[in-house]
């Protein structure tokens, strides 16, 4: 087990752009992967998952490399040793290490452990919100759960194929994968693999979804032929998922405020195979009024918090703010109030969110049902997931129909 100087620049390159220049995890992981082409798998591998540990536990090795933001290189350095002497890597004779103090790094790691806040390396504020929110016990677990890396969950595309042709194509490849129970459509990746650089899913077999994002759209009960709104379809995850489940029969509404997401849901539903999909930018009023009671289902996955796909972006833990999360609940209070409309009488809304609090989730369904609008609905059932009772993200999801 032994440190490579290409591989460690590359890392503290990218955590320079994450920490220093705003950029997002995900997109600079990429990027870093595509650096060198003589690269293996195990080289992409450790790039891609050191970055991600290290955003993932930056407030813990800040404060154990005693650095503050914002960080220099130096710093950076300092934070990559704790991360190594933590993983059990022996230290090189770099210049960058010289005087790496291991039994220090261990001794403080201990030390600082005691205090939840670091222990997770979160935001004082956030932890202070989810144990408000959750309570002590619930919080604690939750918090703990969403700092382990994500696992890789596949959603087999039914206008191409059955999960089980997708398994065996796969297992041609190398990939293996399990099963998941009552996941109708999902496969679990036994080990991490770019999927995306198969032949599988250029062809459209296949959308990498989470377990629980993959309940969503199971939850709001569509059949072929219906009329299908999906208000804030973003890249559309859920929107090629109710395609496949309408059987591309019927007529599906994507809307969003933002062209570029719509035109990259265009991109993933020609691979897909989904042609019942019309999308609409939301830039005026009008385009929600002409659709008032015009619908037999209205998806509205709101924005939110995302403090249930923490695991998945853990650069979300330094990029969300406190304020941010109470402007975000009068948007959904909004969003509620104005898409509902869009249902007709007898048909039916699931309010969805990635989030785990109460005050995004269950609270703003009870205050919409107290609404003038939200009067013509009948709640039917609710779901709460957290990560820590599923092992995958955390999500909630409301069911409403509309009086009739």
């Amino acid at each position: 087990m032994r440190l490579h100087r290409n591989l460690v620049y590359t890392t503290i390159d990218s955590l320079n752009a994450i920490f220093n220049e705003g950029e997002y995890a995900d997109k600079v992981v990429a990027r870093a992967l595509k650096k060198d082409k003589r690269w293996g798998s195990s080289d992409r591998k450790f790039v891609a998952e050191t970055i991600y540990e290290i955003v993932r536990w930056k407030r813990l090795y800040a404060e154990i490399a005693e650095v503050k933001e914002p960080f220099d290189r130096d710093n950076l350095w300092r934070m990559f040793a704790v991360w190594a002497v933590l993983r059990g890597y022996p230290i090189p004779d770099w210049r960058q290490l010289e005087g790496t103090p291991e039994r220090k790094i261990k001794g403080r790691f201990d030390e600082l452990s005691k205090t939840r806040a670091l222990k997770e390396s979160i935001p004082d504020w956030m932890d202070e919100l989810g144990v408000k929110e959750l309570g002590e016990a619930v919080w604690s677990k939750e918090i703990t759960a969403q700092n382990q890396p994500a696992k890789v969950i596949l959603r087999t595309n039914t206008l191409k194929g059955t999960k089980e042709n997708l398994r065996n194509t796969l297992m041609d490849l190398n990939i293996e994968t399990e099963y998941l129970k009552d996941q109708p459509e999902a496969l679990v990746l036994k080990e991490r693999a770019n999927v995306f650089l198969t032949d599988a899913f250029k062809q459209g077999l296949f959308e990498v979804q989470d377990a629980n994002s993959q309940l969503v759209a199971g939850f709001l009960d569509v059949k072929p032929g219906m009329r299908v709104v999906d208000t804030c379809a973003g890249a559309g995850g859920k929107t090629l998922h109710i395609a496949s489940l309408m059987e591309n029969k019927g007529q599906l509404i994507a809307m969003d405020l933002y062209e570029s997401k719509l035109k990259q849901l265009k991109l993933r539903a020609k691979r897909n195979g989904a042609f019942n999909i019309e999308y609409r930018i939301i830039d005026t009023t009008k385009v929600i009024k002409k659709l008032h009671e015009k619908a037999d289902r209205v998806l509205i996955d709101a924005p939110c918090s995302g403090l249930g796909v923490l695991k998945r972006n853990p650069d979300a833990k330094w990029k969300l703010q406190p304020e941010f999360i109470d402007n975000i609940r009068k948007v959904q209070s909004e969003v509620l109030e104005s898409y509902s409309k869009i249902v007709k009488p007898g048909g039916k809304l699931v309010y969805a969110t990635c989030s785990v609090l109460p005050s995004e989730n269950q609270e703003q369904v009870e205050k919409f049902l107290k609404t003038e609008i939200g009067k013509q609905f009948t709640f039917i059932k609710d779901r709460k997931i957290l990560a820590s009772e599923s092992g995958f993200d955390g999500f909630y999801m409301a069911l409403m129909e509309r009086k009739a």
